[in-house]
């Protein structure tokens, strides 16, 4: 099958499965706490990987390690606890349209730090998704005052950093296989996610005979293996096949699977919500759409 029409494959995959991310962090959460769920969610994951991708190790090169480990905590280990956290106090519908940011500073990011073209029609783009993203943590605020939308900073943090590995992988590591980069991601953060772990007191054994805990661990393992192990190996090849703004993009379908997941389980969406969100995509769409440089 031809890159192009197995990009849009991956694309949609790759929606899916993130888009029911936000719900298996929320249900994780049930009986674990925010540090817990993203340093688990490593875990799982880094065993999954290391079970079929140890062989691809040796693909990595040693000057390449420290790309390889800049990808690891920047396109995973920091992620995974800023949207543990967000999520702690905003509707898992809510953090995954603002998610939908990436795309954008995933451009700023590669003008400004990877010496990309400045084209005026993308910037104009950036603008207006970012425009939608302030109405939705204010219409956001207005309609839940009980949940604390400061919150909304974490995922914008988390969104920056996607950015940030989006554009390293894309510059650094583009002759790597896929799988190769993302064992290699959790064979660097294993370890401290592993330590963060043990902080928390999770291997107490009152803590591990909890029933919520329990049920918590199961959605945390499909989050873990499915949603962060298998589907990074997809974006990785995704990132390499096309672009980083492209593979980022995978945020238009993402909220529309989320929200249908936070709709079915009780969360609260209004029309002003909508509109934001659709701005917010608007502004991907136009960064996305092809344009003559200046």
């Amino acid at each position: 099958m031809s890159p192009k029409n197995l990009k849009w494959i991956f694309l949609c995959l790759l929606a899916l499965v993130w888009g029911s991310s936000f719900i298996l962090i929320k249900k994780g959460l049930v009986g674990l706490t925010a540090l817990q769920v993203g340093s688990l969610r490593s875990v799982f994951a880094a065993l999954f990987l290391l079970l079929i991708g140890v062989r691809s190790l040796k693909k990595i090169k040693g000057k390449q390690w420290k790309w390889i480990a800049f990808s690891g905590f920047f396109g995973t280990f920091f992620p995974a606890y800023l949207f543990s956290f967000a999520e702690t106090e905003i509707d898992s519908a809510i953090v995954s349209i603002l998610n939908s940011t990436t795309p954008l500073l995933s451009m700023l990011v590669g003008i400004f730090m990877f010496e990309a073209a400045f084209i005026r029609t993308k910037f104009i783009g950036v603008l207006v998704g970012l425009a939608g993203t302030v109405a939705l943590i204010l219409s956001g605020a207005a309609v839940n005052p009980n949940q604390n939308y400061w919150y909304s900073l974490l995922v914008i943090l988390a969104s920056l950093f996607y950015g940030f590995n989006a554009n390293v992988i894309k510059k650094h590591l583009q002759s790597i296989p896929a799988l190769a980069i993302t064992t290699g991601n959790f064979m660097v953060i294993a370890i401290p996610a592993l330590i963060v772990l043990a902080t928390t007191g999770f291997f107490s054994t009152e803590v591990l005979k909890a029933p919520d805990v329990q049920l918590s661990l199961l959605f945390v393992a499909v989050l873990g293996i499915v949603g962060t192990g298998a589907a990074l190996v997809v974006f990785n090849k995704l990132i390499q096949i096309s672009d980083p703004v492209f593979s980022t993009s995978v945020t238009y379908l993402v909220p529309i699977v989320a929200l249908g997941w936070g709709v079915l389980d009780g969360e609260n969406f209004t029309l002003l919500q909508l509109f934001s969100g659709l701005l917010i995509l608007l502004g991907v769409l136009i960064v996305n759409k092809k344009a003559k440089k200046l």
